[in-house]
Protein backbone atom coordinates (compact mmCIF):
# COMPACT_ATOMS: atom_id res chain seq x y z
CA UNK A 1 0.00 0.00 0.00
CA UNK A 2 1.53 3.20 -0.98
CA UNK A 3 1.75 6.59 1.13
CA UNK A 4 -1.06 8.35 -1.27
CA UNK A 5 -3.45 5.70 -0.91
CA UNK A 6 -3.26 4.67 2.60
CA UNK A 7 -3.79 8.67 3.16
CA UNK A 8 -7.06 8.60 0.87
CA UNK A 9 -7.99 5.29 2.79
CA UNK A 10 -7.67 7.51 5.93
CA UNK A 11 -10.85 10.15 4.13
CA UNK A 12 -13.18 7.21 4.11
CA UNK A 13 -14.96 5.45 6.83
CA UNK A 14 -14.82 1.61 6.97
CA UNK A 15 -18.44 1.19 8.12
CA UNK A 16 -20.29 4.31 6.71
CA UNK A 17 -22.23 3.96 3.49
CA UNK A 18 -22.41 7.37 1.97
CA UNK A 19 -25.42 9.14 -0.33
CA UNK A 20 -24.22 9.35 -3.95
CA UNK A 21 -23.78 12.87 -3.16
CA UNK A 22 -21.18 12.62 -0.28
CA UNK A 23 -19.70 9.83 -2.37
CA UNK A 24 -18.68 12.03 -5.64
CA UNK A 25 -17.61 14.36 -3.02
CA UNK A 26 -15.06 12.23 -1.66
CA UNK A 27 -14.35 10.41 -4.14
CA UNK A 28 -12.47 13.35 -6.40
CA UNK A 29 -10.54 13.65 -2.62
CA UNK A 30 -9.10 9.87 -3.40
CA UNK A 31 -7.60 10.06 -6.61
CA UNK A 32 -4.21 8.66 -6.33
CA UNK A 33 -2.51 9.01 -9.33
CA UNK A 34 -0.35 11.76 -11.34
CA UNK A 35 -2.50 11.27 -14.41
CA UNK A 36 -6.43 12.40 -14.32
CA UNK A 37 -8.11 9.15 -13.26
CA UNK A 38 -11.45 7.58 -14.48
CA UNK A 39 -14.56 7.42 -11.79
CA UNK A 40 -15.81 3.91 -11.91
CA UNK A 41 -18.81 2.54 -10.08
CA UNK A 42 -19.22 -1.38 -9.60
CA UNK A 43 -22.82 -2.57 -8.66
CA UNK A 44 -23.52 -6.04 -7.01
CA UNK A 45 -27.30 -7.07 -8.60
CA UNK A 46 -29.17 -9.56 -7.08
CA UNK A 47 -29.27 -11.63 -10.42
CA UNK A 48 -27.99 -15.05 -12.10
CA UNK A 49 -27.05 -14.51 -15.44
CA UNK A 50 -26.92 -17.76 -16.60
CA UNK A 51 -30.66 -17.88 -16.85
CA UNK A 52 -32.10 -15.46 -19.68
CA UNK A 53 -34.57 -13.67 -17.93
CA UNK A 54 -32.18 -12.27 -15.16
CA UNK A 55 -29.43 -10.64 -17.34
CA UNK A 56 -28.27 -7.04 -17.82
CA UNK A 57 -26.61 -5.25 -20.69
CA UNK A 58 -27.41 -2.11 -22.87
CA UNK A 59 -25.84 1.44 -23.18
CA UNK A 60 -26.46 4.50 -22.79
CA UNK A 61 -25.11 8.19 -23.18
CA UNK A 62 -23.83 10.04 -19.99
CA UNK A 63 -25.05 13.35 -19.54
CA UNK A 64 -21.26 14.75 -19.31
CA UNK A 65 -19.61 11.91 -21.50
CA UNK A 66 -16.90 9.75 -20.06
CA UNK A 67 -13.90 12.48 -20.46
CA UNK A 68 -12.56 10.15 -22.67
CA UNK A 69 -12.22 10.60 -26.44
CA UNK A 70 -13.40 7.59 -28.41
CA UNK A 71 -11.87 6.29 -31.36
CA UNK A 72 -14.65 4.23 -33.82
CA UNK A 73 -14.40 1.77 -36.04
CA UNK A 74 -17.33 1.49 -38.49
CA UNK A 75 -18.27 -1.86 -40.77
CA UNK A 76 -20.24 -0.53 -43.83
CA UNK A 77 -20.44 -0.42 -47.39
CA UNK A 78 -22.27 1.82 -50.64
CA UNK A 79 -23.45 5.07 -49.03
CA UNK A 80 -23.04 4.24 -45.69
CA UNK A 81 -19.13 4.66 -45.47
CA UNK A 82 -19.35 8.22 -46.74
CA UNK A 83 -22.16 8.97 -44.08
CA UNK A 84 -19.95 7.25 -40.84
CA UNK A 85 -17.60 9.13 -41.99
CA UNK A 86 -19.07 12.59 -41.96
CA UNK A 87 -20.46 11.27 -38.54
CA UNK A 88 -17.13 11.45 -37.45
CA UNK A 89 -16.19 7.94 -37.53
CA UNK A 90 -12.04 7.39 -37.51
CA UNK A 91 -11.85 4.37 -39.98
CA UNK A 92 -14.66 2.92 -42.08
CA UNK A 93 -14.35 0.18 -44.29
CA UNK A 94 -14.51 -3.74 -44.74
CA UNK A 95 -13.06 -6.52 -46.01
CA UNK A 96 -9.82 -4.73 -45.11
CA UNK A 97 -10.19 -4.06 -41.36
CA UNK A 98 -11.15 -7.90 -40.50
CA UNK A 99 -7.79 -8.69 -42.19
CA UNK A 100 -5.55 -5.75 -40.20
CA UNK A 101 -7.69 -6.94 -36.99
CA UNK A 102 -6.71 -10.32 -37.58
CA UNK A 103 -3.13 -9.33 -37.59
CA UNK A 104 -3.27 -8.16 -34.48
CA UNK A 105 -4.65 -4.39 -35.31
CA UNK A 106 -6.69 -3.38 -32.54
CA UNK A 107 -6.55 0.89 -32.66
CA UNK A 108 -9.73 1.89 -31.64
CA UNK A 109 -12.26 1.68 -29.06
CA UNK A 110 -15.89 1.25 -30.56
CA UNK A 111 -16.73 -1.09 -33.07
CA UNK A 112 -20.12 0.12 -35.18
CA UNK A 113 -21.16 -2.46 -38.15
CA UNK A 114 -24.67 -2.11 -40.42
CA UNK A 115 -26.32 -5.44 -40.63
CA UNK A 116 -25.51 -6.49 -44.18
CA UNK A 117 -21.41 -6.40 -42.88
CA UNK A 118 -22.25 -8.84 -39.66
CA UNK A 119 -21.83 -12.16 -42.16
CA UNK A 120 -17.92 -10.26 -42.64
CA UNK A 121 -18.11 -9.27 -38.64
CA UNK A 122 -19.05 -12.33 -37.47
CA UNK A 123 -15.17 -14.10 -38.51
CA UNK A 124 -13.85 -11.54 -35.39
CA UNK A 125 -15.86 -12.95 -32.85
CA UNK A 126 -13.00 -14.71 -31.33
CA UNK A 127 -11.13 -11.72 -31.09
CA UNK A 128 -13.56 -8.88 -30.57
CA UNK A 129 -15.98 -11.12 -28.10
CA UNK A 130 -13.54 -11.17 -24.95
CA UNK A 131 -12.54 -7.68 -25.73
CA UNK A 132 -16.34 -6.07 -25.71
CA UNK A 133 -16.18 -5.01 -29.25
CA UNK A 134 -18.22 -7.52 -31.03
CA UNK A 135 -21.01 -5.03 -32.73
CA UNK A 136 -24.44 -5.81 -30.97
CA UNK A 137 -27.96 -4.58 -31.63
CA UNK A 138 -28.83 -4.69 -27.99
CA UNK A 139 -25.90 -1.63 -27.37
CA UNK A 140 -27.03 -0.57 -30.95
CA UNK A 141 -23.30 -1.21 -32.33
CA UNK A 142 -25.33 -3.24 -35.37
CA UNK A 143 -27.48 -0.01 -36.77
CA UNK A 144 -28.32 0.92 -40.28
CA UNK A 145 -28.50 4.55 -38.22
CA UNK A 146 -24.46 4.48 -38.01
CA UNK A 147 -24.68 8.63 -38.21
CA UNK A 148 -26.59 8.35 -34.27
CA UNK A 149 -24.18 5.25 -33.68
CA UNK A 150 -21.05 7.22 -33.92
CA UNK A 151 -22.57 10.23 -32.56
CA UNK A 152 -23.32 8.30 -29.71
CA UNK A 153 -19.92 6.88 -29.24
CA UNK A 154 -18.21 10.23 -29.49
CA UNK A 155 -20.22 11.59 -27.12
CA UNK A 156 -19.78 9.43 -24.19
CA UNK A 157 -21.45 6.47 -24.40
CA UNK A 158 -20.91 3.56 -22.26
CA UNK A 159 -22.06 0.00 -22.20
CA UNK A 160 -22.86 -1.86 -19.15
CA UNK A 161 -23.66 -5.83 -18.88
CA UNK A 162 -23.31 -8.09 -16.02
CA UNK A 163 -20.47 -10.55 -15.55
CA UNK A 164 -20.51 -13.88 -14.36
CA UNK A 165 -21.55 -13.17 -10.79
CA UNK A 166 -23.90 -10.46 -11.24
CA UNK A 167 -21.74 -7.64 -11.13
CA UNK A 168 -21.81 -4.43 -13.49
CA UNK A 169 -18.63 -2.23 -13.57
CA UNK A 170 -19.09 1.00 -15.72
CA UNK A 171 -16.94 4.51 -15.78
CA UNK A 172 -19.06 7.72 -14.62
CA UNK A 173 -15.92 10.22 -15.73
CA UNK A 174 -13.07 11.45 -14.71
CA UNK A 175 -11.69 12.78 -11.09
CA UNK A 176 -11.33 16.38 -13.06
CA UNK A 177 -15.08 16.32 -13.15
CA UNK A 178 -17.10 18.30 -11.06
CA UNK A 179 -18.92 16.91 -8.54
CA UNK A 180 -22.60 17.79 -10.03
CA UNK A 181 -21.14 16.35 -13.65
CA UNK A 182 -19.69 12.92 -11.54
CA UNK A 183 -23.17 12.50 -9.66
CA UNK A 184 -25.40 13.59 -13.16
CA UNK A 185 -23.44 10.60 -14.90
CA UNK A 186 -23.89 8.29 -11.64
CA UNK A 187 -27.62 9.12 -11.22
CA UNK A 188 -28.60 8.26 -15.31
CA UNK A 189 -26.76 5.22 -15.21
CA UNK A 190 -28.13 3.99 -11.97
CA UNK A 191 -31.66 5.05 -13.18
CA UNK A 192 -31.03 3.23 -16.33
CA UNK A 193 -29.74 -0.11 -14.07
CA UNK A 194 -33.28 0.44 -12.03
CA UNK A 195 -35.45 0.70 -15.01
CA UNK A 196 -33.99 -2.65 -17.33
CA UNK A 197 -34.46 -4.91 -14.16
CA UNK A 198 -35.10 -8.41 -15.56
CA UNK A 199 -38.17 -10.05 -15.48
CA UNK A 200 -36.87 -12.80 -13.14
CA UNK A 201 -34.58 -11.02 -10.48
CA UNK A 202 -36.33 -11.61 -7.42
CA UNK A 203 -35.35 -10.38 -4.08
CA UNK A 204 -33.07 -6.95 -3.31
CA UNK A 205 -31.89 -6.13 -6.42
CA UNK A 206 -29.42 -4.00 -5.85
CA UNK A 207 -27.23 -5.73 -3.35
CA UNK A 208 -24.07 -3.10 -3.45
CA UNK A 209 -22.35 -0.49 -4.74
CA UNK A 210 -18.60 0.96 -4.44
CA UNK A 211 -17.05 4.08 -5.75
CA UNK A 212 -13.84 4.74 -6.82
CA UNK A 213 -10.75 5.91 -9.46
CA UNK A 214 -7.69 4.20 -10.73
CA UNK A 215 -6.07 3.09 -8.24
CA UNK A 216 -8.10 4.38 -5.46
CA UNK A 217 -9.87 3.00 -2.40
CA UNK A 218 -13.73 2.20 -2.99
CA UNK A 219 -16.49 3.95 -1.22
CA UNK A 220 -19.23 2.14 -0.60
CA UNK A 221 -22.90 3.21 -0.88
CA UNK A 222 -26.24 3.29 0.66
CA UNK A 223 -28.09 1.00 -1.77
CA UNK A 224 -31.73 2.42 -0.17
CA UNK A 225 -30.34 5.66 -1.89
CA UNK A 226 -28.68 4.11 -5.08
CA UNK A 227 -30.42 6.24 -7.57
CA UNK A 228 -31.30 9.43 -5.47
CA UNK A 229 -29.48 12.98 -6.16
CA UNK A 230 -29.06 13.72 -2.68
Amino acid sequence: MGKKYADALKLIEADKFYSPKEAVELVKKTATTKFDSTVEVAFRLGVNPKYPDQQVRGALVLPNGTGKSKTVLVFAKGPKIAEAEAAGADFVGGEEFVDKIKQGWMDFDVCIATPDMMGLVGRLGKILGPRGLMPNPKVGTVTMDVTRAVKESKAGKIEYRTDKAGNVQAPIGKASFTEEQLLQNYIALADTLVKVKPSGAKGQYIKSVTMSTTMGPGIKLDVLKANSDK
